[in-house]
């Protein structure tokens, strides 16, 4: 019996990856290496010592999903596959609502045919919309306010209508806060296409040379230094907490949502100064205008994750930073070399 892991070869992907063959599961890789590349399941081969299954497919593809679930023993899917950056997003409305929704529901429809019913979705703490309301509980009302975010809330919605219709389906949500890090060999890390969307690889490639300085959007916010907090999560954290949703998914029927974070904020320029400290190179920024839609406050009510999964963040911001600048460093083109 093995675990479908869509998306596998991305940033959070890869991580869980490594979590799951650690903890003993096999596992097969779906994915259409649009946003990712194969050479990060080769680094998780070499982490772990076990051999990673990988299809080149697009979950869109329903023939090649039959194939591959005709071929395989499959008892649960962790379904990463999507596109996930919010500007793009609001640029490209419908290739999100097209690969991200249609992809989920040709996936739901082949999972059911071959009467596989537990699957762990990556979701995202965007589903929360804008509210000055923290910590984030999962039982607070929702709103998502990009194309992006909106994607992920449509299919929370589509994955509990499923069970609503079949309570035979188990299904988790995890909720992400802001995964950063990277595996502490140095060998997978986040890679992101052109220039980042996201703080922390935006300041690791102004660290090793690749972008000239940091852009702080806004230090004029109702926080202790002015600029955006975020609950911050070490990607190995996050990626053990889907070990603990397999295995959740294994056990009961049900759906249920759950935020992944670490439940304490930390502000832009507290991560930079940690960085800073942590490695010992300068982050030059320059202070420019807010960007429409950030709130000034996010982080996570953490509490359901301890008592559901048996699960909590471990790691520091110390540790993020210092993991990030590791796998920076060792890879300055991230997998491009």
């Amino acid at each position: 019996m093995a675990v479908l892991v869509t998306g596998g070869a991305g940033y959070i992907g890869s991580h869980t990856c490594v979590e799951l063959l650690d903890a003993g599961f096999d596992i097969v890789v779906v994915d259409n290496l649009y946003n990712s590349k194969q050479e990060s399941l080769k680094r998780v081969e070499k982490i772990t010592g076990k051999p990673v299954e990988f299809i080149k497919a697009d979950i869109r593809d329903k023939e090649a999903l039959r194939e591959i679930f005709s071929q395989h023993e499959i008892e649960a899917v962790v379904h990463f596959a999507g596109l996930k950056a919010v500007g793009e997003s609001v640029k490209i409305p419908l290739d999100y609502y097209d690969n991200n929704i249609s992809g989920t529901i040709t996936l739901c429809e082949v999972m059911k045919e071959f009467n596989v019913k537990k699957i762990v979705f990556s979701s995202s703490a965007t589903v929360y919309g804008i509210t000055d309301k923290m910590p984030l509980t999962e039982d607070m009302s929702l709103g998502a306010i990009n194309p992006y975010g909106r994607t992920k809330l449509f299919i929370e919605e589509i994955l509990r209508d499923i069970y609503n219709s079949d309570n035979g389906w188990s299904i988790s949500i995890l909720r992400y806060f802001n995964p950063i890090g990277a595996h502490k060999t140095g060998l997978i890390g986040e890679d992101p296409k052109g220039i980042p969307n996201n703080l922390m690889p935006y300041i690791a490639q102004v660290a090793v040379g690749r972008l000239p300085e940091l852009s702080v959007f806004g230090n004029d916010y109702d926080t202790p230094d002015g600029t955006g907090v975020r609950d911050y999560i070490h990607v190995v954290d996050l990626a053990k907490g889907h070990v603990k949703a397999v295995e959740w998914v294994l056990k009961n029927t049900g759906c249920d949502a759950v935020n992944l974070g670490t439940g304490r904020g930390c502000s832009v320029l507290e991560l930079v100064a940690a960085f800073e400290k942590v490695t010992g190179v300068k982050i030059p920024y320059k202070i420019v205008g807010r960007r429409p839609g950030d709130a000034a406050i996010v982080y996570a009510d953490v509490s359901k994750a301890k008592k559901v999964l048996g699960w909590h963040a471990e790691l520091t911001i110390e540790d993020m930073c210092a993991d990030t600048w590791r796998w920076q460093k060792n890879n300055p083109l991230g997998y491009a070399e």
